[in-house]
């Protein structure tokens, strides 16, 4: 039942409604929706209105308004994506016995127990849910993820390690230019070794990698990476190190060096993040071990639940329900359904 003030819906002229009141409750909050449309609208003249529910303490209407509550939560679950669960109960289905609807009338409090009840252990399980899933996805990078990311670090700086070795055997002292090897020819001078460089990349006629010498104990090879539009020198010992040429003839035997004299400071990165590596695994696997620290409450709760259903005669022996959705057509009159289990 519902009740309007000031209403006017004549054809071609604007609503005017001020308060509207419900006595009864609807079974969907689509409908409950659908009802504020008639007067929170754009084509309502007033600015403000008011908005009555009446509800009868002590009866039905404390669990249907439950049901409603639940069903929106359900909702907004599937909409929003936010639950930490995979899984959502479809409540549509709840049903009642008929010693919940006796609790209800009679005002049981035992009834409202049972209702605070089911929302906390809900709410634990959800949390469980969550945990375990945390649980699963620190498995993951305990077992696989963390262990081939240090042995990759490892490898690498056993790579930059050997490197090393190999550009102390060919150091390069102040004021003097090693020498480098381009497409078999020695260069002594800086300049000229620039200038072959230079020469290398102007008669180079696809993108595939060319060998073009040595320098300093390492293989260069030659490339044109046509995304960047660059041409780029890799250096090759255990490890490849790459060095973007330019179009100065000194510069791209500075670039090269630099790229060489870096090792140093390349291998203490590796080692500082094999160490935050190793942390995190072994931050990773005590985590993955801690247990869920509402277990004892959920597993105290959830037998105070099963103790009130039994009280309540809610065994699911003989359990006779009321379907929870009447259908429209028949307002107020409800489907009862007998089954056995």
């Amino acid at each position: 039942m519902r009740g309007n003030s000031h209403a006017r819906c004549e054809a071609g002229e604007k609503t005017e409604i001020t308060s509207k009141s419900y006595l009864s409750l609807s079974w969907r909050p689509s409908d409950l929706q659908q009802r504020l449309g008639r007067i929170v609208r754009q084509g309502n003249q007033n600015a403000e209105v008011d908005i009555y529910r009446y509800v009868t303490e002590g009866t039905f209407d404390a669990y249907l308004y439950q049901l409603v509550e639940n069903k929106q939560k359900f909702i907004a679950q599937i909409m929003t994506s936010k639950t930490p669960v995979r899984v959502a109960e479809d409540i549509d289905e709840t049903a009642l016995s008929y010693a919940e609807i006796k609790a209800l009338a009679t005002g049981n409090p035992l009834i409202i127990e049972k209702c605070n009840l089911d929302m906390e252990v809900s709410r634990l399980n959800i949390l469980k849910a969550n945990h375990l899933n945390q649980r699963y996805a620190l498995e993951e990078l305990v077992l696989r993820k963390y262990p081939a990311e240090i042995k990759a670090i490892t490898e690498r700086i056993a790579g930059y390690e050997k490197d090393l070795a190999l550009l102390a055997q060919h150091p390069k002292r102040p004021g003097t230019f090693p020498a480098m090897v381009i497409f078999g020819v020695t260069y002594t001078e800086k300049e000229d070794a620039g200038r072959a460089i230079i020469d290398a990349c102007t008669h180079m006629t696809g993108s595939d990698a060319v060998l073009l010498g040595q320098y300093r104990g390492f293989s260069l090879t030659l490339f044109y990476d046509g995304t960047a539009n660059e041409y780029r020198v890799t250096m090759r010992g255990t490890l490849a190190h790459t060095a973007v040429l330019g179009t100065d003839v000194f510069g791209n035997i500075t670039r090269i060096d630099n790229v060489l004299e870096n090792f140093e400071g390349m291998l203490q990165n590796m080692r500082e993040q094999l160490a935050d590596m190793e942390k995190q695994l072994e931050n990773a696997r005590a985590e993955m071990e801690t247990p869920f620290a509402k277990e004892a409450e959920l597993q105290e709760k959830t037998a105070r639940l099963n103790a009130l259903n039994i009280q309540l005669n809610l065994n699911k022996k003989d359990r006779c329900v009321v379907d929870s959705v009447p259908d429209e057509d028949d307002g107020a009159k409800a489907k009862v359904r007998a089954y056995e289990r």
